[in-house]
């Protein structure tokens, strides 16, 4: 085989072992610090939340038929960013068994983890506030994902609202 090309194989090689070890040294990196990033994510959406947010149901009663009635929702409005698997029972009453579990941020930047029970009469909450770290630790990186695609749908949404606007004040101005 030619020298110049076992040459360069090698050298191919070598940098492929290189970028290996950068990429491992660089995600070591970000897994340390996803807490920082996910707390800067979160308060950089914050004023966002408001305006797309939903209002979360709190509780509610249940008629035979299914359907929801006296429903209360909770104060702030909230984006709902993943869903885990449920633990076996709520921590604030171990009676309750957790139908739906999952993460969601509040118009204040915080991140809370919302567990829903449903009965045959009832359905109610608790709502659990997390830490970054905690956040991340149960619903990974789909948080991060989710958070940039809010913003990112908000923005589209903006600049199609923008488009529309600026059609009409041009039709009224001709």
């Amino acid at each position: 085989m030619d020298p110049n090309i076992e040459e360069g194989y090698a050298r191919l090689l070598e940098t492929i072992e290189d970028l290996q070890a950068k990429k491992e040294e660089s995600a070591s990196e970000l897994r340390g610090s996803v807490g920082a990033l996910l707390a800067r994510m979160a308060a950089d959406t914050a004023p966002v939340v408001k305006q797309i947010g939903l209002e979360m149901l709190r509780r509610a009663k249940r008629e035979a038929s299914g359907e929801l009635y006296d429903q209360e929702f909770y104060d702030k409005k909230m984006i709902v960013l993943g869903k885990g698997d449920p633990l076996p029972y709520r921590p604030d009453d171990p009676s309750k068994p957790v139908d739906a579990q999952i993460c969601v941020l509040d118009e204040d930047g915080a991140f809370h983890e919302l567990m829903y029970t449903t009965t045959e009469i009832r359905t109610d909450s608790y709502l659990s506030p997390l830490a970054p770290e905690e956040a991340f630790d149960v619903y990974g990186y789909d948080l991060v994902f989710m958070l940039y695609r809010a913003l990112y749908e908000y923005a589209k949404k903006d600049e199609e609202l923008m488009a529309a606007l600026a059609r009409a004040l041009e039709y009224l101005g001709s």
